[in-house]
């Protein structure tokens, strides 16, 4: 068997817009990823559906697996012949224990590639508004592990740290903080030097506690705070509360669960993320083209006797002209028919192919669309409607009465999607997730499949439109519904329902 080849990947600090590019296309490729507690579940949610995953963190109570026992299984699963990603949180070789990994690997001439990652000591402190370097303030940045075995004491040089007048990072310290802190002034800090911890910094979770090397522990037992979080001592510090942004952001601190397919999550995701949201990307449902469709190729050698085609959704579109291609059919066979669509995501998509709407109802559903259509015919007309395998019926039930011929043709279907990496009802139970967005009433049904069991009165559902609301209520969700139906009225949906806190529904 071909011997396979293992990445050592950095995941970044939690955010995934921090994660980078090679990194990115290193997970996508893989066959087995094997990580760890730290790494942000944005970058979990973008494991392939279809890899082998190795959880080797601590979760639930249940022990972290040894560093050896680490080491192993990236050996047998490299020499299975497999594309093996080891994702560490932060930079792999940042007190990421990566280099004692490499070592089996060499031994056994396991060919491996290191892809760096942004690490917290930078991004956490950049994300709360301190420079971890500053002309004014200081011109050297140190980076010290806060970790140290029970009992024992530090083996650092704390008076050769405090001499650097420089800023001081402490990773894995929070335990330790008190400890920290006093060697600090012990080895003749100024009790009144800033310093800061900061709580999962660039996720929704974050949190800063500012105060002095001779007050933080105080303050930390006063305010509280959760792991992980780095410890910041510095005059740097004293800048926080002036240069801070991510907090400013309309969506910051605030976890969102996105539900769509896959293939038209991301443009959605990123409008939630400018707006400062965490974003978990947990596809619900996924679309499935209608194999060997004998009824659209009938469909196709009639075009011309169509007047209207309609097109209900963005997949709607995409499959008819992915299969128009792969059956070699030329588009202008479509010749003078009118096409009718529904919404600005599904008007886009015939606009990437040379396609303008002629008709498009003020309200974007299935029943609006079949009246405002069915007031422009005589009778009579010949209507094709490409969609999916469980459409409204509605849409054809109207447009029968207004007397047209309607061809209700199924080209492709929706299957529930889920995924084992991150528990979704668990998350919920534990109020990590602020809301789920949902752009249909199959992705409703398709995340109550993969949350079985959950309490659905805990969900907070931003939804498109009156049928997803509807669908969102029957679980018992409480629900909120966009004011137009497009994903800009939607984020702003969003936006309003942080904003509104525990306030009423509208």
């Amino acid at each position: 068997m071909t011997t396979g080849k293992v990445w050592l990947v950095g995941a970044g600090p939690g955010d995934i817009g921090l994660f980078t590019k090679k990194g990115m296309e290193v997970l996508q490729n893989a066959e087995v990823v094997v990580y760890d507690s730290l790494v942000g579940q944005g970058v979990l949610s973008m494991i392939p559906k279809d890899a082998i995953t190795i959880n080797v963190g601590k979760r639930a109570g249940n022990h972290t697996l040894p560093q050896e026992g680490i080491n192993q299984v990236l050996l047998e699963q490299a020499q299975k012949g497999y594309r093996v990603v080891r994702l560490k949180g932060g930079d792999p070789f940042l007190f990421g224990r990566g280099g004692e990994e490499l070592v089996l690997l060499k031994e056994h001439q396991i060919p491996y590639e290191i892809v760096p990652g942004v690490t917290s000591p930078l991004a956490v402190p950049a994300y709360n508004g301190i420079p971890v370097t500053h002309r004014d303030f200081c011109s050297s940045l140190h980076i010290i592990t806060g970790h140290k075995k029970a009992g024992m004491a530090y083996d650092i040089d704390f008076e050769a740290l405090v001499r650097t007048k420089g800023t001081l990072v402490f990773l894995m310290g929070v335990t330790a903080l008190e400890d920290i802190c006093n060697c600090l002034m012990k080895a003749g800090m100024d009790a009144d030097m800033p310093a800061a911890i900061l709580q999962q910094g660039t996720t929704a979770g974050q949190k800063r506690i500012v105060a002095t090397v001779g007050t933080l522990k105080a303050e930390v037992d006063r305010q509280g705070i959760e792991t992980p979080a780095i410890i910041v001592v510095g005059k740097v510090c004293s800048l926080a509360k002036e240069f801070a942004w991510y907090e400013e952001l309309p969506l910051a601190g605030y976890k969102v669960l996105l539900t769509r397919p896959r293939d038209l999550i991301s443009s959605m995701a990123q409008k939630l993320r400018a707006q400062g949201a965490e974003v978990l990307e947990l596809p619900a449902i996924r679309t499935e083209a209608t194999e060997d469709n004998e009824a659209l190729r009938r469909a196709w050698k009639q075009m011309q006797q169509y007047q209207w085609l309609v097109f209900t959704s963005p997949t709607g579109v995409k499959v008819f002209f992915e299969q128009m291609k792969r059956e070699c059919c030329d588009i202008r066979m479509l010749g003078t028919v009118k096409i009718a669509a529904i919404g600005e995501g599904t008007k886009k998509a015939l606009r990437e192919r040379g396609l303008f709407v002629d008709l498009m109802p003020e309200i974007y559903d299935g029943e609006n669309l079949a009246r405002t259509l069915a007031a422009e015919l005589s009778g009579g007309e010949n209507i094709l409607i490409p969609r999916a395998e469980a459409g409204n019926l509605e849409l054809v039930k109207i447009l029968k009465e207004a007397g047209a011929c309607v061809d209700d043709v199924a080209t492709y279907r929706t299957c529930y999607e889920s995924q084992d990496v991150i528990d979704e009802a668990a998350e919920f139970e534990k109020g990590k997730i602020d809301c789920a967005v949902f752009t249909s009433a199959s992705t409703v049904r398709g995340f109550a499949e993969a949350v079985q069991g959950l309490d659905f009165s805990k969900v907070k559902a931003a939804c498109i439109g009156k049928q997803t609301r509807a669908e969102a209520e029957k679980y018992g969700m409480q629900t909120w519904m966009a004011k137009k139906a497009t994903m800009d009225s939607l984020v702003q949906l969003v936006i309003d329902m942080k904003n509104e806190g525990d306030g009423q529904n509208d």
